[in-house]
C-alpha cells in the first residue's frame, strides 16, 4: 500500500490523486466554496477583500484561481500577485516587467555560452585512420 504523510498536517494517508489526506480535501473544498460564495455576492471585490472576508490565505485563493476553478474573468478587481515581485496581474505568472526581464537575462546568458567557430577545421573523425593508411 503506497502511503505518506499529508504536507498540509502530517497525518498519515493513502496516497491519492491531490497528493494530500482525505480531511485537508474536504476543507479544500469547503474553502473553495466560501470563495465562490462570497465572489457570487461581491463581484467587485479583490483579492485581499476575499482573504479577509473568508480568511482564506492568498496563496489558496491563488491556487483556486491558477487551477481554472475560480474565473476573474467577470471580476474586474481581482488580480494574482506576479510569482517573482508580488506586483498585481490578471493573467499568466510573471508581470511584464518580470517577464522583460527574465528574457533580457536568458538573451545576455546565451551570447555569454556562445563559442566562436574554429577557424580551421581539424582532421579528426572516423575516418582519419583510412585516410592515414591509404597514405602509405
Amino acid at each position: 500500500m503506497n502511503v505518506d504523510n499529508c504536507p498540509r498536517c502530517g497525518r498519515l494517508y493513502v496516497k491519492n490523486i491531490m497528493d494530500i489526506c482525505q480531511p485537508c480535501i474536504k476543507e479544500l473544498e469547503h474553502q473553495y466554496e466560501t470563495c465562490v460564495e462570497y465572489l457570487r455576492k461581491n463581484r467587485g471585490t479583490n483579492i485581499q477583500e476575499l482573504s479577509d472576508a473568508t480568511e482564506i490565505s492568498i496563496k489558496e485563493i491563488t491556487r483556486f484561481i491558477r487551477e481554472g476553478r475560480i474565473s476573474i474573468a467577470n471580476a474586474p478587481n481581482m488580480m494574482l500577485p506576479c510569482e517573482v515581485c508580488g506586483t498585481l496581474i490578471r493573467d499568466g505568472h510573471m508581470c511584464e516587467s518580470c517577464r522583460n526581464r527574465l528574457r533580457r537575462d536568458l538573451s545576455n546568458a546565451a551570447k555569454e555560452n556562445v563559442t566562436p567557430e574554429p577557424t580551421q577545421k581539424s582532421s579528426g573523425g572516423a575516418y582519419r585512420v583510412v585516410d592515414k593508411l591509404r597514405d602509405n
